[in-house]
Parts: C-alpha cells; sequence; structure tokens
C-alpha cells in the first residue's frame, strides 16, 4: 500500500492532533496529580499554607511540559478546585521560556484570593495573563517563608520543578482555557 504524496501530510497533521487527546490525563488522574502538586508547593514553601486557606479557588496544573511541536511551548492540564473540590477543568498553555530549559515539566499552582478575581476568571473565555488580569508570581525565602511584592493580590502564582520553587517564571502571556473531562 502507498500512501501518495499529498495525503501524507494529512495524515501525519490528524495524528499529531489525535495522539495528544490519546494521552491526556482524566479526571482522576488530574484529581490525584494536583493533590502531589500541592504538597510539594507545601514543603517548598510552608508559608504558602495561609495563603490556600484563603484562597477562594485554587487552578492547579500538575505537569506543564515543553512541547517541541513547531516554536516550542508550554502546556498543561489542571483542575480549578473551590472548596478543595474540583469544579472544573483546565488548559495552560505559553511560549517556550528558557529558565524551563533544566527541566522538561514543571506544576503551576494560581490562587484566586477574592471573589471577584475568581468569578471574572470563570466567566472569560481564553483567559490570558496581562490581558484579563494579572497573576502575581510569588517567592520563598531559604526558609520558605512567602516574599509578595505588593498588599493586594487578587490572583497569586507559583510555579516549581520537581525539586524547587522557581523565583523568576513568571506568568506574562499564558492562556487559560477551560476543557472538557
Amino acid at each position: 500500500m502507498t500512501i501518495s504524496l499529498f495525503r501524507l501530510p494529512l495524515l501525519l497533521v490528524t495524528a499529531a492532533l489525535l495522539v495528544p487527546q490519546a494521552l491526556a490525563d482524566n479526571r482522576d488522574d488530574i484529581r490525584l496529580k494536583s493533590g502531589d502538586a500541592l504538597d510539594a508547593l507545601l514543603s517548598y514553601a510552608p508559608g504558602s499554607a495561609e495563603l490556600i486557606s484563603r484562597a477562594r479557588g485554587i487552578l492547579v496544573f500538575p505537569d506543564v511540559v515543553e512541547m517541541g511541536f513547531g516554536t516550542g511551548g508550554l502546556y498543561g492540564e489542571g483542575a480549578l478546585l473551590v472548596g478543595g473540590e474540583p469544579v472544573a477543568y483546565y488548559a495552560t498553555a505559553a511560549d517556550r521560556r528558557d529558565e524551563l530549559a533544566d527541566a522538561a515539566r514543571k506544576s503551576e499552582v494560581i490562587l484566586f484570593m477574592t471573589d471577584d478575581a475568581l468569578i471574572s476568571f470563570r466567566n472569560t473565555v481564553g483567559w490570558k495573563d496581562g490581558v484579563h488580569g494579572e497573576i502575581d508570581l510569588v517567592t520563598a525565602d531559604i526558609n520558605g517563608a512567602i516574599e509578595l511584592e505588593r498588599e493586594e493580590h487578587p490572583m497569586l502564582g507559583f510555579s516549581f520543578s520537581d525539586s524547587e520553587l522557581y523565583d523568576s517564571i513568571d506568568f506574562e502571556g499564558t492562556t487559560l482555557n477551560r476543557i472538557a473531562r
């Protein structure tokens, strides 16, 4: 059986679109991995526990990976937790950042500190940092105490690998979209 040169690109594009769907995590996987990611965050930054307890909602992306197709980028799927329970599932996508060169994956946790921030996020399709709101990057000192750049912050974000909390990777340009799971 031979495949014509005209059909080969169509076959490759179709395969590229179907493979991520086949490899995507289901609800149970996302829920389990989200709990693990929150545990890891608490181990790197124990001071985050107080912020987590005050958050109106928590968006957890346990596996944000580098994609090598085209110019590359970052992609991950996660759960929005309200009252400790998943209420929706989201995908995050961003341009590739050189800071992630040491690790092929990371985790992200976004805290919604006000009801207004959570409601606005949930009512926006294709939410983008810097356009629809701003996620303030949270860092921690060597003892895990939280360091914030300003007092008022409707959305806070943590970015971390399997071994450390990142202090220089921001969320600029990150797009968040609701997905079906």
